[in-house]
């Protein structure tokens, strides 16, 4: 469910901006077009929106900007007491992509950035058999993520990062559940979501997919 990543998100906390900022020259290429795709995550959903993996709240802060009640969704302690501090008019909570704060409240949308590949296949598939239950009917999902057209194309990735010497984003990619796009696909249409995939740059891709 991700929560093993908790003590690097710690230590990264102080640190992330920095890095999405384009600052770490191994993730320069992983986070550029960053606001841009902060923007276009945000002006994909509307209405009260769960958001996973709030991380600093950059995100929260382009929902909040677009008129969208959010609640947040962080697992680590460090980077959520630094979200609260930044974000004044959002709730934000302990929780993860399967265990959140819920209400009676209608939800329009769940989003995130940079997070669902935290969870293992089986994992992000359970997570979107639980938003279509919680979702009405032409409700969203929109996750920005490092996603891969197919197998063979994250082998080379990971070859390219190597042979740059980037061996910090090699074994992130190597280690954490990084998947493909037939796999994201065939997922959410089982759960019954129309999808589409609009690539942002050499890594992440939007996904936005709607309940039918």
């Amino acid at each position: 469910m991700g929560r093993e990543f908790i003590e690097l998100f710690n230590e990264w906390s102080e640190s992330y901006d920095a890095t999405v900022s384009g600052h770490d020259i191994e993730y320069k290429a992983v986070f550029e077009n960053y606001d841009e795709i902060l923007k276009a995550v945000s002006t994909r959903v509307n209405g009260h929106i769960i958001e996973f993996g709030v991380g600093t709240g950059n995100l929260t802060n382009a929902l909040l900007k677009n008129g969208n009640e959010v609640t947040g969704v962080e697992p680590s302690p460090a980077m959520r007491e630094i979200a609260i501090e930044k974000v004044t008019n959002a709730s934000i909570h302990d929780g993860d992509f399967l265990h959140f704060p819920t209400s009676e409240k209608k939800i329009n949308g769940f989003v995130s950035s940079y997070a669902f590949h935290h969870l293992t296949d089986e994992e992000k598939k359970e997570a979107i058999k639980l938003y279509r239950e919680l979702l009405p009917k032409d409700g969203k999902i929109v996750f920005a993520d490092t996603i891969f057209l197919n197998n063979d194309a994250k082998s080379a990735m990971i070859k390219k990062a190597e042979d740059q010497h980037f061996l910090n984003l090699a074994t992130d990619l190597k280690t954490e559940y990084y998947t493909t796009i037939p796999v994201l696909k065939e997922m959410l249409e089982e759960y019954g979501f129309a999808v589409t995939f609009t690539q942002m740059n050499d890594f992440v891709w939007i996904i936005d997919a709607t309940k039918q």
